[in-house]
């Protein structure tokens, strides 16, 4: 999780010490392990350090390469010793990350970043070519934005700096915030124009007057992993998800590993201990931490993870959600004033809350790392969507054999789904075959996400398309289109990592083991039906994990979502016309229609019948957008002559000018 930043000057004058000196203190919170520069010219490059490997604290960065390449890496190399192999002498085991990436571009140029495996981003300024090459892996754990005119370029790790320090304001990106709505914002875009993100799998090649995006490496959509026999596709599945998991473990402190009790947590923890029972792991100890709720039965997940912890002999973290229920139940209402979610004197630079909710639940967790020297977590994000989990359909399956005019087999699957989930034959074809229909047939409540009614009309038209949050069309020829719906579940984690920000208060590293690429290649490449049996889903991965997982996770249902609360009175939670102001600053950026937004308030505070959860997401938004304003971010000079402070702000009195400091990206 270290973190970057560069400056290049085109005409060739040196950044201005001050806004680099401003720019190192905003950096200074996310890297406490070292503060090294470069600086030549009309370039300046800063890198801060947060050593999680033993590598990692015998690094220097930025590195600087034989032909004068200057290099700046955040991340874990995963295949280290291939690497080391097929660049001969040239590097060693003892090698940093850095040093080996490094000597793989002075061999084989940008062709090297599709042989590079693992969690990065990095920058690599060429003096030699005049030119940055910023890139990041497939997956896009990493963050890493850019910004350049014809005068300059600037990029970084956090985006902040970016947006804090330009010396100037920004228009909100329109198709940003329609991805916002939609839950997901595109993985390229940032909420400022002229402000990019480096997507996954993507290199982004600058020069003065040229800027090139360039995508380095896909997973193949032609690759068949085919075996005689179920054993052979469960002994792959084990192999696959051991290396994954003994990658994410080199750690040259404790790694805190996410207890659920679900299938993905448990499977991580599980494998872990296997990995270092055989000593191949690089970690000193795997840790766990746990969150229950005794008082609600359907959040109550003590009986599964102390299976976990059973097996292993040793008990985790347990954090009670039960005792602080009414904290986390005030903060879940979200009863605040207006503009309440964010901190007087930080940075928002994307939509979500500065202010920290469950205080004490997250200073516990928090407190508990800390005590623990844990700078490294294990996420069991990704697990459902990889290895065929949610409720078993045989759409998929349906659809690979039509692809593919496998009839006879069609006809035997049909039979046996219809006959396992007991339901007629012909809605279950009909439902794959609908997946090929074009989009405008496809214009139904199921597949489409209906636009608020107080958005602007403009609005709509111009990003109908993210609005409705992507469907997509399976194509019928090509890949398979259990594969392409692989690549859609994919792309939208990716968009949930790209909207996962950094936060200085809890420094850590987030890995997810089922992100490791080479795992996500072999469940691409595997039939589906061994996926998702008849009726069963995660079948290879239940079969696969006997032994290793306890029986009673393997024999789990799929949790059950708490029930809904009964509607409430919520008329007072509402902030009055009086609070919102004349002036909408969603409205004067032809977001929303300001009319009809106050109608819509108005009607949810005399509670009438209204879209509370878009109303809500769009009062959030306002929000934020007001706080940009104050910050000095967005100019609205209408919204600015009329401000007025809600309480809680004004008895901070802090001054709608005040330079803020950064805290989360």
């Amino acid at each position: 999780m270290s973190v970057q930043f560069g400056r290049w000057n085109f005409e060739g004058q040196p950044p201005d010490p001050d806004y680099i000196e401003r720019v190192s203190a905003t950096l200074a919170p996310y890297g406490p392990d070292s503060n090294e520069s470069y600086s030549k010219g009309g370039v300046r490059i800063l890198y801060r350090a947060f050593h999680t490997t033993k590598e990692s604290h015998r690094e220097t960065q930025p590195h600087i390469s034989s032909s004068e390449a200057v290099i700046t890496w955040d991340g874990r190399l995963d295949n280290r010793a291939d690497l080391i192999g097929e660049l001969n002498d040239a590097v060693t085991l003892n090698s940093t990350d850095v040093e080996i990436v490094a000597t793989a571009f002075e061999r084989w140029g940008d062709k090297c970043l599709g042989k590079l495996i693992g969690d990065w981003a990095l920058s690599i300024w060429n003096p030699r070519q005049r030119s940055v090459l910023l890139a990041k892996d497939p997956i896009g754990t990493k963050h890493l934005y850019y910004s350049f005119d014809d005068k300059q370029l600037s990029w970084s790790t956090i985006l902040d700096p970016l947006v804090l320090f330009a010396g100037k304001t920004f228009e909100i990106c329109e198709e940003y915030i329609a991805g916002w709505f939609a839950y997901r914002p595109a993985v390229h875009l940032t909420p400022y124009v002229g402000i990019h993100t480096v997507p996954p799998s993507t290199s982004v090649l600058l020069r003065p007057g040229k800027h090139t995006v360039n995508k380095y490496w896909d997973f193949d959509p032609g690759k068949r992993i085919r075996y005689r026999t179920d054993a052979e596709y469960e002994e792959h599945f084990r192999s696959a998800l051991a290396t994954a998991v003994q990658r994410r473990l080199r750690s040259d402190r404790p790694v805190l590993a996410e207890l659920s009790g679900g299938m993905d947590s448990s499977s991580i923890v599980c494998m872990a201990d296997t990995v270092l029972a055989l000593g191949t792991a690089e970690c000193p100890r795997l840790d766990t931490i746990s969150w229950y709720n005794d008082t609600d039965p359907n959040l109550d997940e003590r009986p599964y993870f102390s299976k976990v912890e059973e097996k292993r002999g040793r008990t985790g973290c347990h954090i009670d959600l039960g005792a602080q229920s009414q904290e986390v139940e005030s903060e879940v209402d979200s009863d605040h004033p207006l503009m309440s979610e964010f901190e007087s004197d930080s940075l928002a630079a994307i939509p979500v809350t500065t202010r920290r909710p469950s205080s004490k639940l997250f200073e516990q967790a928090v407190a508990h790392m800390r005590s623990q020297g844990h700078r490294v977590t294990l996420s069991g994000i990704g697990g459902e969507e990889a290895t065929g989990g949610g409720v078993p359909t045989p759409t998929p399956e349906l659809q690979n054999l039509l692809a593919r005019a496998r009839f006879v087999t069609l006809a035997r699957q049909l039979n046996a789904w219809a006959a396992k989930m007991r339901k007629p034959r012909l809605p279950l074809l009909w439902k794959a075959i609908r997946g090929f229909s074009p989009l405008v047939i496809l214009d139904i409540r199921e597949y489409v996400k209906p636009a608020a009614p107080w958005f602007h009309p403009g609005f709509v038209r111009r990003n109908r398309a993210t609005l409705r949050g992507c469907p997509s069309r399976l194509k019928l020829f090509g890949s398979l289109p259990s594969f392409q719906e692989h690549i859609h579940a994919l792309d939208d984690m990716r968009r949930f990592l790209a909207y996962v920000g950094l936060y200085s208060e809890v420094l850590r590293e987030v890995r997810y083991p089922y992100f490791d690429r080479e795992m996500l290649e072999f469940a691409y490449a595997v039939p589906q039906e061994q996926l998702v049996g008849v009726g069963q889903r995660r079948s290879l991965m239940k079969r696969s994990l006997v032994g290793i997982v306890p029986d009673r996770l393997l024999q789990r249902k799929r949790r059950a979502h708490p029930p809904q609360r009964p509607r409430k009175d919520n008329s007072t939670d509402w902030p009055s016309l009086v609070e919102m102001g004349k002036h909408i600053v969603s409205g004067s950026i032809g977001i929303v229609d300001q009319d009809q937004f106050l109608r819509a308030l108005q009607k949810a505070r005399c509670n009438e019948e209204v879209p509370v959860g878009s109303l809500k997401r769009t009062l959030f938004l306002e929000s934020w957008l007001r706080h940009l304003t104050m910050q000095g971010v967005v100019k609205n000079s209408a919204f600015i002559a009329g401000l007025h402070y809600p309480s809680d702000l004004k008895a901070k009195g802090t001054p709608a000018h005040a330079q803020p400091t950064s805290s989360a990206s």
